[in-house]
């Protein structure tokens, strides 16, 4: 039989690639003891203090203030609710306050609903938008 050169490539790369992944890794077995497990497993350190920080320099802000009267919220009342957090808490709601973009939750539920809408649209369920076709 006649193989072609590309072919003989491919199963000599597929060859290779079974030999390599059947090759065991070297591995290493020793009994550990509580505290090497515990410092292993133990997340690291964070200032805390600085996610306290961070949460009360945005209370502090002006625009900040004025939107939590709105809703209804004291200021103080909010300040108090984020000392009352335990350190776990607080330093959640730091790293979401940093994640999150300003009016982004907004946009992305209304994105959400119009995609729905057109694909219930596409599929025959509704009527919303004149441009589309239904496929049925």
């Amino acid at each position: 039989m006649n193989a072609s050169p590309l072919l003989r490539a491919v199963v000599a790369g597929v060859v290779v690639a079974l030999v390599a992944s059947t090759t065991p890794a070297p591995l290493q077995a020793r009994v550990i003891g509580t505290e090497e497990a515990l410092a292993a497993a133990a997340p690291e350190p964070v200032p805390l203090r600085y996610d306290r920080a961070s949460i009360d320099a945005l209370l502090a802000r002006d625009d900040v203030r004025a939107q939590l009267e709105a809703l209804g919220v004291d200021p103080q009342d909010a300040r108090a609710r984020v000392q009352a957090l335990d350190d776990a808490q607080a330093q959640a709601l730091a790293e979401r306050l940093d994640e999150m973009p300003a009016g982004g939750s907004v946009l992305g539920v209304v994105f959400l609903v119009f995609v729905i809408l057109l694909v219930t649209d596409i599929l025959g369920f509704t009527r919303v938008f004149p441009f589309t076709r239904p496929i049925r």
